[in-house]
């Protein structure tokens, strides 16, 4: 189900324009409009859920695609074998500023060795 605040749902729902990069029935993956390494893509599943603490079993199956998106969008934007990260934040204090699960694929650029 869409939430019709969600910026992400709007960008899914095509009502905000995005560089989408990839998409299929289950996410769709676009550009971040403020990239912080040269590929800063944002995976981000069709439904609505607000983290990864809004996680059920039943989304075990949408986290292991992600992950594969991940994999495969790491091989086409050509990080794969200089190496990508995959990170999600999950709440203020981590950082999370949409309220829509989305995972960050990072890469094209040496990144610091330590995440905080």
């Amino acid at each position: 189900m869409a939430d019709p605040t969600c910026l992400f749902c709007r960008i899914i729902a095509r009502e905000i324009p995005a560089t989408l990069v990839y998409e299929d029935d289950l996410v769709v993956a676009f550009r971040d409009i403020a990239p912080q390494v040269p590929v800063h893509v944002l995976i981000v599943p069709r439904e609505h859920l607000v983290g990864l603490d809004g996680l059920e079993e039943a989304h075990r199956t949408l986290v292991g695609h992600i992950a594969l998106v991940a994999q495969r969008l790491a091989r086409e934007l050509g990080v794969a074998e200089t190496g990508y990260r995959l990170v999600a934040n999950c709440g203020p204090n981590a950082g999370q500023t949409v309220f829509h699960l989305h995972f960050h694929l990072l890469g094209g650029a040496p990144m610091a060795g330590k995440m905080v």
